[in-house]
């Protein structure tokens, strides 16, 4: 059994869709990055790739590369799935905690579940996705931002 720890942030902008584990919701922002910025997600891959002893999500898709503009970070955590199996490595659970103050993110947490499910290849049972916020303290309460942290664990294909 192998175990990572992710953590990313992005900043919140007008102009932008918010994109949280490939669900759209609904605000009058979104988060600003190179990709779809989606932050749980790759807070996940990040999760993936450090258990794996893989290095970052940053390594492998560059923000300075024009083919991951605007990616769908779904496609890139199938893509980081796809990298730790070529290690002899699968997922075996998840759990991902968006911080935001707003928008509500519970009414959108079971449609999040069962996206990283697909994505990974597992049962949602191995699968959890919730949010908090920081009772209006630091950047994600003043929201400038939203930040997410996962914890993954791999086990070795039998």
């Amino acid at each position: 059994m192998r175990t990572g720890l992710g953590y990313d942030v992005h900043r919140l902008v007008e102009g932008r869709r918010l994109v949280l584990c490939g669900v759209d919701v609904p605000h009058d922002r979104g988060l600003l990055g190179h990709s779809d910025a989606d932050v749980a997600l790759h807070a996940l891959a990040d999760a993936l790739l450090g258990a794996a002893a893989m290095r970052d999500i940053g390594y492998h898709f560059p923000d300075t590369a024009a083919e991951y503009k605007d990616a769908d970070s779904r496609v890139l955590l199938r893509r980081v799935v796809e990298l730790i199996k070529i290690k002899g490595l699968c997922p075996n659970n998840v759990d991902v905690t968006i911080v935001a103050q707003r928008p509500k993110i519970s009414p959108f947490i079971p449609e999040m579940i069962a996206n990283v499910a697909e994505d990974l290849g597992v049962s949602p049972d191995y699968v959890s996705v919730k949010a908090t916020t920081t009772e209006r303290l630091g950047f994600e309460g003043r929201e400038e931002g939203i930040s997410a942290m996962a914890v993954a664990t791999l086990r070795e294909i039998v």
